[in-house]
């Protein structure tokens, strides 16, 4: 009789450790407030991957760069301290040109020509980050670019002397091109920089306008649509390779279907956005001729530049974004 209880209280306790093993628990960073259009997406990511792995593998989101700021998303994922983490592309680019490529001005300025920009890059991408232990699960684009600013601007000589929030090394070039004093603010410090008058201007999408209230500080918005970046949701490999066959399938397909609704989600969030500033006091302009072509001229300079860094692969991605 003992030798039959112990053996049941035996196999009980091998069948839980045996549970407890096959649920595995990731955190994934991202550096956006909770009413961004990209968490508002990870968390419906986060919600399939736990159904379609059947609570195999649980995600935790610390959004806002409440774990890791903007910048150090992409090394912790790397290092494995975040087995899953959202980066946004052109943060990177004095890494590798390849991530500067979609925040080059009026190469790609809608959402179909994003699109197909992301298809050229997307094997070069995933080629990369394989060197770095990683793996690009998905990638979806904010809205079109634009300036905030409270100064008339109907050329690009009017942007001189700007106090420009520089969150990228591309919009740094911008700045540095144009004569804007560039200043480094990540977007969880943008409203301070804003009230603080560190900045009095800055290069991003209405969503970026909205979520950090710009509104209160800045009163105009030129849809310019010069670009649009994008953000990866990246997959530390070991990480990944650790995972079950299932759990794997189940982590790409929430994965596809995060992309093909991000995208989707985009768009309808860009018009919501406009109407969300207008609504709270800010003009949206859209942009002069003169302004248009000197951005344009800004543009070809920088693709210029950009396709004598990034040698034969530059050229490759550009040759096959054009054929699409």
């Amino acid at each position: 009789m003992y030798k039959k209880i112990s053996l049941l209280a035996g196999s009980v306790v091998l069948a839980f450790s045996a549970g407890a093993q096959a649920q595995t628990k990731w955190d994934l960073p991202s550096a956006y407030p909770a009413s961004n259009f990209h968490v508002e997406n990870l968390n419906t990511f986060i919600k399939d991957v736990d159904t379609l792995s059947g609570g195999k593998l649980k995600i935790t989101l610390h959004n806002n760069a409440s774990l890791y700021k903007a910048p150090e998303i992409k090394r912790a994922v790397q290092g494995n301290q975040a087995q899953i983490g959202e980066i946004l592309l052109t943060n990177f680019a004095n890494e590798d040109p390849l991530y500067e490529l979609d925040g080059l001005p009026f190469l790609a300025t809608g959402y179909d020509a994003s699109f197909k920009l992301y298809q050229a890059q997307k094997p070069f991408l995933e080629k990369k980050l394989a060197s770095q232990g990683m793996m690009l699960l998905y990638a979806v684009a904010w809205p079109p670019q634009g300036i905030f600013a409270n100064k008339d601007i109907k050329q690009i000589a009017d942007m001189k002397g700007l106090k420009w929030r520089a969150y990228s090394p591309v919009t740094a070039k911008i700045a540095e091109i144009v004569g804007a004093q560039p200043v480094t603010v990540q977007q969880a410090e943008l409203a301070q920089a804003m009230a603080t008058g560190v900045i009095d201007s800055y290069m991003s999408s209405a969503s970026t306008g909205y979520d950090t209230k710009t509104y209160e500080y800045i009163k105009k918005f030129y849809d310019t649509q010069a670009w649009l970046p994008k953000n990866a949701v990246l997959v530390n490999k070991k990480a990944f390779d650790a995972l079950d066959p299932d759990t794997q399938a189940a982590l790409r397909k929430a994965g596809a279907q995060a992309e093909e609704r991000g995208w989707k989600l985009s768009q309808e969030k860009n018009k919501w956005y406009q109407q969300e500033l207008t609504k709270n006091g800010m003009e949206i302009i859209p942009p002069t001729v003169e302004l248009k072509e000197g951005l344009g001229v800004v543009g070809k300079r920088m693709l210029d530049d950009w396709l004598k860094k990034a040698g034969a692969d530059g050229q490759a991605m550009i040759e096959a974004y054009r054929k699409q």
